[in-house]
């Protein structure tokens, strides 16, 4: 048996992402800040959930702020993890206009003292999250790892490519072996009632309009919950190594000659927003109510996942189809407010 620490437990993917650990025979100590960013009760009940689930006895939660060096020093002082998937942040573009230092605090203070962490209690793997935000400005489709991501277009995603560098940092120089994830537009069950699934939902079960930027010209690479899942437990499963033959003359912004990779990970099919709402009106049976908006500050048109090194890295593939998605989105959202 390994011991994992999840960060963000209470967290839609950390909860998805303990559970598929502990339902493996892992040790799992999942910490979470319990902030209320979106209700803490959703927090709560995510945490009850993963009580409830098999092979719970091997489950612990702490509350506990990433920020806080001192006892997250403790924690790993006592606890020895074999591996960390670092998934506590202040999430959100459109927040980040509005409350810039919130995303200081928990995503560069707090991911600083989760690298001396891992750093001074010989932590085999450190997985943390990124985001499909660092692309920025880029148009050229599909986004790849090796393109450049020097264009940020908010807050939100200068800290998630800040997290990068500092990984790299840590990686050369303490030989901590750092994997990043850009996750690409995730959904599903327990999803976050910031995100469109969640609001539209909500929205058109009400009979309220929902807010549909950009005049519904976006597109989404919609990535399934399990689907990222998979591909977080795959990852954790393969650290980098040091590789003596990288190209230091032409350096790939994808590796480096030290234990650190960055992967993309989503279903590599972008999705038009109003086809999105289309299938989710179908799979509720009632007809979404339209408010068209312009483009909000910060967003970006389309995402586009090229997931091809993550295959080759761990032989990942999504496998869930929007629709089968998002009918299961449904089934969950019904039974939840039920």
């Amino acid at each position: 048996m390994r011991k994992f620490l999840v960060t963000g437990a209470a967290g839609f993917i950390g909860m998805h992402v303990a559970q598929a650990l502990l339902a493996r025979g892992d040790e799992v100590v999942g910490i979470d800040n319990l902030n209320d960013y979106y209700s803490p009760q959703l927090k709560q009940d995510r945490l009850t959930h993963l009580q409830q689930q098999a092979g719970a006895e091997h489950w612990r939660f702490e509350q506990m702020d990433v920020a806080d060096n001192a006892a997250l020093q403790a924690l790993f002082a006592r606890e020895r993890f074999d591996g960390v998937v670092h998934l506590a942040a202040q999430a959100g573009v459109r927040y980040s206009l509005t409350n810039p230092h919130a995303y200081a605090q928990s995503n560069l203070v707090g991911f600083v003292n989760i690298l001396e962490a891992c750093r001074h209690h010989a932590t085999a793997h450190l997985v943390y999250a990124s985001s499909s935000s660092v692309y920025g400005g880029n148009v050229k489709m599909p986004f790849a790892e090796t393109d450049a991501v020097d264009h940020p277009v908010s807050l939100y995603a200068a800290t998630k490519k800040a997290n990068e560098l500092m990984a790299h940092t840590y990686s050369h120089l303490y030989g901590l072996p750092t994997t990043g994830l850009r996750f690409f537009t995730v959904y599903g069950p327990w999803g976050r009632p910031d995100m469109a699934p969640m609001l539209f939902t909500r929205a058109i079960l009400a009979g309220e309009p929902i807010k549909v930027f950009n005049h519904g010209q976006m597109k989404r690479d919609f990535t399934y919950i399990d689907d990222i899942v998979r591909g977080v437990v795959a990852t954790l499963d393969r650290p980098p190594v040091t590789d003596p033959d990288f190209n230091r003359a032409e350096p790939s912004a994808a590796g480096s000659w030290a234990p650190y990779k960055v992967f993309n990970i989503g279903r590599s099919e972008p999705v038009p927003l109003l086809d999105f709402i289309g299938t989710l009106e179908q799979a509720l049976g009632v007809t979404a109510q339209k408010d068209l908006q312009p483009m909000a500050p910060g967003d970006v048109a389309a995402t586009y996942a090229d997931v091809s090194a993550l295959a080759n890295w761990t032989g990942h593939q999504p496998q869930v189809d929007l629709s089968e998605g998002v009918g299961r989105f449904v089934d969950w959202y019904r039974s939840y407010h039920a």
